[in-house]
């Protein structure tokens, strides 16, 4: 069973399930092609491939485009089903860090053929986490910057303003179409700079004032 670790806490959280939006940042939309989207694009990761900061990405033996996407976080602290928008804000737990790593190659095939994603999104290592801030600790502005290095280069940085759906919109759409419950964890979507990464090198990403992760490719 994969958990959330909490900073300044021991208790740990059995995780749900991961939702994750794709697209959530016009210019990463552009920078692979794709339309920017009237509504959020949604996919799930299974809680099987969460890893999490100190632990080691292991590069899948079937994709050779392996790609970073640093992304904020949600933990949803209650059970939600067609939430108002306040209800929304108020399920939102606590923040983390996360990168949801993507097998581009393997993605862009599956997409030429009208295949889900899925094999793309839900290999083992693939959803990075770091520990996670209870939202009563932390005020996100969304003025915070988001940003990742490989091999201390950097690759992405941008405001977390510039995300289309903010949190809480997230929220409630996703709430929409699914229950969403205590435990559960939505990935918000990457901004732009996304880019392969090789074998042994490390990736280092956060968001400023809230949290941070480091990670190995293997």
């Amino acid at each position: 069973m994969k958990t959330i670790k909490i900073k300044n806490s021991k208790n740990e959280i059995s995780i749900g399930k991961i939702v994750c939006v794709g697209r959530n940042y016009a210019e990463h939309a552009k920078e692979l092609g794709n339309e920017v989207p009237e509504k959020p694009v949604v996919f799930l990761k299974p809680a099987s491939a969460v890893i999490y900061s100190g632990d080691n990405i292991i590069y899948p033996s079937f994709s050779e485009e392996m790609h970073h996407e640093v992304e904020l976080v949600l933990l949803i602290g209650s059970k939600i089903k067609d939430a108002s928008l306040k209800d929304a804000e108020n399920a939102i737990a606590a923040y983390g860090v996360g990168l949801d790593m993507t097998l581009r190659d393997v993605q862009s095939k599956l997409k030429s053929k009208g295949h889900p994603w899925t094999i793309a999104k839900c290999f083992d290592t693939s959803a990075v986490l770091s520990e996670f801030v209870l939202r009563d600790d932390y005020n996100l502005s969304l003025d915070e910057e988001i940003f990742l290095t490989v091999n201390d280069e950097e690759r992405q940085r941008d405001k977390l303003n510039k995300m289309i759906f903010k949190p809480a919109e997230l929220v409630q759409y996703l709430s929409s179409l699914m229950t969403l419950e205590e435990g559960d964890l939505i990935f918000t979507g990457t901004p732009k700079g996304v880019c392969k990464v090789s074998k042994s090198d490390v990736i280092k990403a956060g968001i400023e004032g809230l949290a941070e992760l480091t990670t190995k490719v293997i």
